[in-house]
């Protein structure tokens, strides 16, 4: 079963996904919305997102029916942050196995590892030190993502607070070492939206390739008969 295969073919309706529909702007990135103003007539307050055919939004669960703006921005950050993990994520499979095989952490080059699902079976072994330098990398950016768009403990008490902060962008971070982020505000919410559909696409993928993977046990492109199966499960320390 190519179920790789499959769900990039099927991916390219992910914009079917798009829940929400631009709404009100101004022209300038200010008051820390980038230029969003909250728009309680449309669905999900207008946040971007949303793409033909679907620019009203998609949402035949009604899952954003009647929920207040504290909990659709709530909503908003998880997707972007799911998002941003699974393009990594695909970027890591692809890279990482057959044909290409560059992985940092590992020889790979004196022997296939195989399939990505089974990285970090060798982590351990190999690169000891991994997983608590990992540990800590992910705990700063957490970290950093709580101090920029949530409240503290002590702001929480406060009637009428809730966890994010009334000013905070949905996932903007303030971490842009290149530049990128435009300075209109159309700009910024063309580029949130691409951001979106990329991430959404990306989760879609990633499914399917760690369906496949665990279906077969084959590399994705050894599985799409484009590069060589030169893996030997026996090799690896975990068994299964």
């Amino acid at each position: 079963m190519k179920f790789a295969a499959s769900i990039l073919a099927l991916a390219g309706s992910a914009s079917a996904f798009a829940p929400q529909k631009l709404g009100k702007t101004s022209t300038a990135l200010n008051s820390g919305l980038n230029g969003w103003v909250p728009d309680s007539s449309k669905m999900a307050y207008g946040l971007p997102g949303a793409v033909a055919p679907f620019e009203d939004g998609f949402d035949p669960l009604g899952l954003s029916t009647d929920k207040d703006l504290e909990t659709i921005k709530y909503w908003r950050e998880a997707e972007l942050q799911h998002g941003r993990t699974a393009m990594l994520a695909v970027i890591g499979f692809l890279v990482t196995e057959e044909p290409i095989e560059i992985h940092p952490l590992f020889e790979a080059n004196e022997k296939d590892i195989g399939p990505a699902i089974r990285h970090l079976d060798e982590v351990r072994a190999v690169s000891p030190f991994f997983f608590e330098i990992f540990a800590v990398l992910i705990g700063a950016l957490e970290l950093n993502r709580a101090l920029t768009g949530w409240n503290s403990p002590s702001a929480k008490t406060v009637a009428g607070s809730g966890t994010l902060k009334e000013d905070y962008f949905p996932g903007d971070i303030d971490f842009d070492p290149l530049g990128l982020k435009p300075k209109n505000a159309e700009e910024f919410l063309a580029l949130n939206t691409k951001e979106l559909q990329n991430g959404r696409l990306a989760m879609l993928a990633v499914a399917g390739f760690v369906a496949q993977e665990l279906t077969n046990g084959k590399e994705i492109f050894v599985n799409l008969g484009l590069a060589q199966d030169r893996f030997d499960p026996s090799v690896l320390p975990i068994q299964f």
